[in-house]
């Protein structure tokens, strides 16, 4: 059976850990795959002119591992124990990857059935992230020297996609948030489904077939708010 894969993106703390969580609660067949897990070693993180630790870039993830892992549910879910006809299977399998770095990691480009990403302005942005303990801690100044000019810079390398992200406003309640998401996917997986099954027979997402699937590595997002903005040459 072919998955729907779900895209949740966005700021740092924006919340999208806890909608994807939400959403795996209220969704039968539903896998959640954190791009958090897949970080390298603190020993292979490089560090900037200022001292600080490179984390907030794709090189400091293991994508590889990552991409492996998605292939292997991909390919799971399209053979599932005990049914030999997809059609009979009441529920579409889903996975969420949800990360801060996913929309410009160009393998992941044609697997979206439907993306998201969270926004936040910069001083809740900031109030947030000083209430969250990380491992290494963030050294003064790391948020505005590091963590915010990051994201405004991978932000902006979004611009030129061409595919449907839907935006979301991370200030709103949690309540919220999973109420708008899950409503926009019941109507979305609807479609979909009926879709599927007109076809002959389900189809692995054509991602899962791109010759650049486990090797390409590319740059990330960047938001460019009014206040915030940065140049970068």
């Amino acid at each position: 059976m072919k998955t729907f894969v779900i895209g949740i993106s966005g700021v740092t703390n924006g919340g999208k850990t806890t909608l994807a969580k939400n959403l795996q609660k209220h969704f039968p067949n539903c896998s959640v795959i954190s791009q958090d897990d897949f970080f390298k070693p603190e020993s292979e993180i490089e560090t900037d002119e200022n001292g600080f630790l490179q984390y907030d870039v794709l090189e400091a993830l293991n994508m590889e591992k990552m991409m492996s892992t998605i292939s292997c549910l991909l390919e799971s879910s399209r053979h599932p124990q005990g049914s030999t006809d997809w059609r009979s299977t009441e529920e579409v399998p889903i996975l969420i990857i949800e990360g801060f770095l996913l929309f410009n990691y160009k393998p992941l480009d044609t697997m979206w059935n439907r993306s998201y990403f969270l926004t936040i302005p910069y001083e809740e942005c900031k109030r947030r992230r000083s209430t969250r303990v990380y491992q290494p801690p963030d050294p003064p100044g790391y948020f505005d020297g590091h963590v915010w000019p990051m994201y405004l810079k991978h932000r902006q390398e979004m611009e030129g996609i061409t595919w449907e992200i839907v935006y979301l406003d991370g200030t709103k309640s949690e309540e919220d948030l999973f109420s708008q998401v899950y409503e926009d996917l019941r109507q979305e997986l609807a479609k979909q489904k009926s879709s599927w099954q007109s076809q002959p027979g389900g189809v692995l997402s054509k991602a899962c077939f791109n010759p650049q699937f486990r090797t390409e590595l590319v740059g990330r997002p960047s938001d460019l708010s009014a206040d915030y903005s940065l140049s970068f040459s």
